[in-house]
């Protein structure tokens, strides 16, 4: 089994903090200025990211030009939790600049891989101790020697690489999966604005002309152009709904299941984000205005506002700042409902007819009165089958998602403490004997 060391920051990096700001002065050379949200949101540090411009002199540019294997830190924040937060950088940038409220911790020959030591900073014990020393009141900050004095394990630098290796692999499928869901939500975007502005021709199964190819197909309302077939009317007289604003119901370890505004998603309930339980005996008072059954659906009304998903099993208690809509039958479908509050015209009337500044919300009285677009049962049904195509696709890509993020929380415990040994390859273990560093990812 390797050998684990441990050695403060200041043995294995050398940390320069950054002074240079997002001005521009004439007498400095023009630079690409890598700045607090860039190394905040990306791991990886390479020419994709859209860089700002700066200046800077020589010094500067000697002393905070970014090379490969940097390591970054946010070293201010307005919050603690946002301290220290590591990215790497994976590839030469010509002129690119070290910007303010970051630290560069630069590697030292043969002590500490770049990479490896990313992921080691972004261990939860690792960050609850610069969270312990992060110190200010309105905004909080590290100082030099709390970087410094920050006390890291690691095995010999060949190991560290098949670590940083194994975990980069990992972040690349992550990566491609996020890209490819991007891909999927915007492709259902752009179909959910057809379906909801030109519909299905049920006999044909295909969207409608548009209004500027067909415009007599369609007539105006105070939604803009509609197909003729469709009606209008307010949620309040095709539904039957229950709003659950009111007092809190008592919490219990175990019990029944508690969905709360934190668990509805756009277009699903997320059982892991939150768990909260009610009392089984104060299920019957919780719920005496309705039971959710199968299929009712679920709209927030702040914190956030206007999520939307759809009751999938029964028995679950529902919290404040929910209302539960039904459509009422033969005149609205569920499905579709779920989807028509999901649409953008409808989520721009809810915003519309919100208050309040920092947090949003909306009455359940106002709520109730917004209009809906109703197709024919027929077409709302073939409107709901494409849109429920699309959000399996979608489902099964956040499934693996979730999976593969998982699998690299769980990687990330195994090796970089230690608990899961791994064989470092030839060539690394070539580094090590011949002295010669040739840095990889």
């Amino acid at each position: 089994m390797s050998e684990w060391n441990n050695n403060k920051l200041s043995y294995l990096v050398d940390i320069r903090v950054s002074n240079v700001d997002k001005k521009i002065y004439s007498n400095k050379k023009k630079v690409k200025l890598c700045n607090y949200m860039d190394a905040y949101s990306n791991d990886y540090i390479t020419s994709n990211i859209r860089y700002s411009e700066g200046s800077a002199d020589l010094n500067e540019l000697n002393r905070f030009r970014l090379i490969l294997n940097d390591v970054i830190i946010t070293k201010d924040s307005e919050t603690p939790e946002d301290i220290a937060v590591s990215s790497v950088v994976a590839e030469e940038i010509e002129n690119l600049i070290c910007g303010y409220h970051l630290a560069i911790l630069r590697p030292r020959e043969n002590r500490i891989h770049g990479p490896f030591l990313m992921h080691k900073l972004k261990l939860p014990q690792v960050q609850k101790y610069f969270f312990r020393m992060a110190s200010g009141s309105t905004r909080y900050g590290l100082t030099i020697g709390g970087i410094e004095n920050t006390s890291l394990s690691h095995p010999p630098l060949p190991h560290q690489r098949k670590i940083a290796r194994i975990l980069t692999t990992v972040d690349n499928i992550i990566e491609k999966t996020e890209s490819t869901l991007k891909k999927y939500k915007a492709m259902k975007q752009g179909m959910m604005h057809d379906l909801f502005t030109r519909g299905v021709d049920v006999k044909t199964g295909k969207l409608r002309p548009s209004y500027e190819d067909a415009p007599e197909l369609y007539r105006e309302t105070e939604l803009g152009m509609i197909p003729k077939e469709w009606k209008l009317d307010k949620l309040e007289n095709i539904t039957y709904y229950v709003d659950y604003r009111g007092k809190t119901p008592p919490k219990s370890e175990t019990g029944i299941f508690l969905i709360t505004a934190k668990n509805i998603k756009d277009g699903f309930i997320d059982y892991e984000i939150s768990k909260e339980y009610i009392p089984v005996y104060a299920f019957e008072s919780t719920m005496s205005r309705g039971k959710a059954n199968i299929g009712d659906v679920l709209i927030t009304t702040e914190a956030p506002l206007g999520n939307v998903a759809q009751i999938d099993f029964e028995g679950m208690a529902l919290a404040q700042r929910v209302i539960k809509y039904r459509g009422k039958e033969n005149i609205l479908t569920n499905d579709f409902l779920k989807q028509s509050l999901m649409s953008d015209y409808f989520q721009k009337l809810m915003h519309s007819e919100s208050t309040g500044s920092t947090v949003k919300g909306i009455k359940g009285s106002r709520l109730h009165k917004q209009p809906l677009l109703i197709p024919e049962i027929g077409e709302q049904e073939a409107i709901s089958i494409t849109t429920l195509q699309q959000e399996a696709i979608i489902s099964s890509e956040q499934q693996y998602l979730n999976k593969q993020k998982e699998i690299k929380q769980a990687l990330m415990q195994d090796l970089l403490t230690g608990k899961k040994e791994v064989t470092p390859d030839p060539e690394d273990l070539e580094i090590l004997l011949t002295g010669e560093v040739r840095v990889k990812l």
